[in-house]
């Protein structure tokens, strides 16, 4: 197989073959369910009264049952860290797998969206049938309670219709505070109207209890299309030849010798005698069956999230670095991590509900328990968040020491989860691409080669790092210095590569004296030339997959995905990995 196709295999092509294949899914089950129904109308001589509006509704709403049971899964993070963990799941393709949850996550909203629309019209389209259509001689399977009613009352007076009109309010609300724009311009609108899931859930349960779909009880007393001598005779009654399949066959009885054969019924090939009207009871709420294991599976998980994390931790020092960064480093009981993953932070004082995802910068190991955050000050919660931790909001760089330090606000620290950046160690070669902030998740990784790079399998990694000012390389600049001078020290200086580019330069700048010297010589004014970078990669890695390694603005993200699906003449992989918590 050509390298540039496993490459696009590996990378872009498996999204798309997933949301092909979902697409086919959901569309296959549609219209499973539309023929279905449809052809039990005709069995029943209901298509003309209820239309294809019925059809409709609950072909989609079989799909909407299937995305609703699906779309909570991805948001069970303790069970995906539980399988993320490289000795429970072997292959690395299948844990690159469990990182696109979000994006199975988003697919399964956007389709239960686009098929909550569909449901919505056909059930307008079905209030008006029944109706207009009210059918005196099933009246257990009319929604209406006279011909003539008014719609709205289906609508708005009704368990079915009312929950139904709730639940479209309550999406609508999730899907567009949902977008791109209102997750970077408002956080806050976005985790409030997401956590209205529950609502959405509770009114599902209502909406399908209302008992508006029966079945017949009583299908061999009277079957569909047969004949009654004590009501008005129907004419040519015979079940169609392609629905006999669908319902038991039954015996067909003669008439009694002192009744007269009507002639319509003396030239079918068979006649049924019904003993009993029909008689109809509600169907048991399917989606039940649907969402009841995911939904408890997910409240599970919250609770076991909620009992581990109820216990404060401990803060061991604040750090106040350049540009607007805060580092956190605390210490828990029992508290263990891996590099690459991030953990969900909790202050009361700041917000009682809120909660926000940040990357391990330090992982606590078995010679010291401390782990620690990295935080840039860019909204209001980290603004309070700051205030809360600091003695004054304008400190300078320092560790304050601990007999200095106010009493802290109390933290409570949910994870760790999994995060794609976990596999940057279990690669040969890596290249870590991180601009501004993003860094963090590489900063873990970086400490952990700092206290021991020989038991990981990589062995080669090129570490990129741009920054709009100078300023923000002092955040990790001892770290770099410190893991550059040990490599050094034990004969391996060709372990990393490291690549500092200035995109904003203010005239000729260092990063401080003598003290960073190996990092001033790594330092470059300007963006990196991708291309040539990776040619390099290849040409220096021949036949090698590389793992690439990517936080940072979505523009280089793009660039580097597409330079990862590329072709090159090395016969070098390169299989992309991205982070992003918005």
């Amino acid at each position: 197989m050509d390298v540039s196709w496993r490459s696009w295999l590996a990378n872009e092509g498996s999204k798309h073959l997933f949301l092909f294949a979902w697409l086919s899914l959901n569309v296959w089950l549609f219209w499973k369910t539309f023929f279905l129904y449809y052809q039990g109308l005709q069995y029943y001589y209901l298509h003309q009264m209820l239309g294809l509006g019925l059809c409709v509704s609950r072909a989609s709403a079989s799909v909407l049952n299937f995305n609703c049971c699906l779309v909570l899964l991805p948001m069970c993070r303790v069970v995906l860290a539980f399988l993320r963990g490289s000795w429970k799941v072997a292959s690395r393709k299948t844990r690159r797998l469990i990182d696109k949850s979000k994006t199975f996550h988003v697919t399964c909203g956007v389709t239960i969206c686009f098929f909550s629309a569909l449901h919505v019209a056909a059930h307008l389209v079905n209030a008006l049938n029944f109706s207009e259509n009210y059918n005196e001689d099933f009246l257990a399977l009319n929604a209406a309670n006279y011909r003539g009613e008014d719609p709205r009352k289906l609508l708005f007076a009704t368990v079915p219709g009312l929950t139904g009109v709730i639940m479209v309010l309550v999406l609508f609300l999730m899907c567009t505070a949902s977008t791109y724009a209102i997750r970077v311009s408002n956080y806050d609108i976005f985790w409030y109207t997401h956590n209205l899931f529950f609502v959405f859930y509770m009114l599902l349960m209502l909406h399908v209890s209302g008992g508006v779909l029966k079945y017949q009880t009583n299908l061999e007393e009277h079957p569909p299309g047969c004949f009654n001598p004590n009501k008005t005779l129907q004419q040519n009654m015979t079940v169609p030849k392609a629905l006999e399949d669908l319902f038991p066959t039954y015996t067909t009885e003669p008439f009694p010798e002192d009744l007269a054969v009507p002639e319509p019924f003396a030239q079918d090939s068979f006649v049924r005698i019904c003993s009993e009207d029909p008689k109809f009871q509600s169907h048991f709420p399917e989606t039940w069956f649907w969402i009841s294991g995911p939904l408890c599976l997910y409240c599970v998980e919250r609770l076991y999230r909620y009992i581990r994390s109820n216990k404060p931790v401990t803060i061991t020092s604040i750090i106040s670095h350049p540009s607007n960064v805060l580092e956190v480093r605390m210490m828990k009981d029992s508290f263990k991590a891996r590099p690459g993953q991030y953990v969900i932070l909790h202050c009361p004082r700041v917000s009682a509900l809120e909660s926000h995802p940040f990357t391990l910068t330090m992982c606590p190991t078995d010679t010291k328990a401390t782990f620690g955050v990295h935080l840039k000050v860019v909204g209001d919660w980290t603004e309070r968040f700051r205030d809360l931790l600091l003695l004054h909001s304008n400190q300078d760089t320092e560790i304050l020491p601990m007999f200095q330090q106010r009493r802290y606000p109390k933290l409570y620290v949910d994870g760790p989860f999994g995060s794609p950046f976990e596999e940057s160690l279990n690669y040969e070669v890596s290249l870590c691409v991180a601009g501004g902030i993003g860094v963090t998740p590489f900063a873990a990784v970086l400490n952990t080669l700092l206290d021991d790079w020989k038991c990981y399998k990589l062995r080669r990694l090129y570490f990129v790092w741009v920054c709009r000012d100078i300023e923000s390389f002092h955040w990790f600049a001892d770290l770099l210095c410190m893991l550059h001078n040990k490599l050094w020290q034990e004969n391996r200086p060709d372990y990393i590569n490291i690549q500092l580019y200035l995109s904003q330069p203010d005239g000729i700048q260092k990063i401080i004296g003598e003290k960073y010297q190996a990092l001033n010589s790594r330092l470059l004014v300007g963006r990196p030339r991708w291309k040539l970078l990776f040619d390099e990669l290849a040409k220096c890695n021949r036949r090698k997959t590389i793992g690439v390694f990517c936080c940072g603005p979505n523009k280089i993200s793009k660039i580097l995905h597409k330079l990862s699906n590329s072709n090159n003449s090395y016969g070098t992989r390169f299989e992309y990995n991205k982070e992003s918590f918005s």
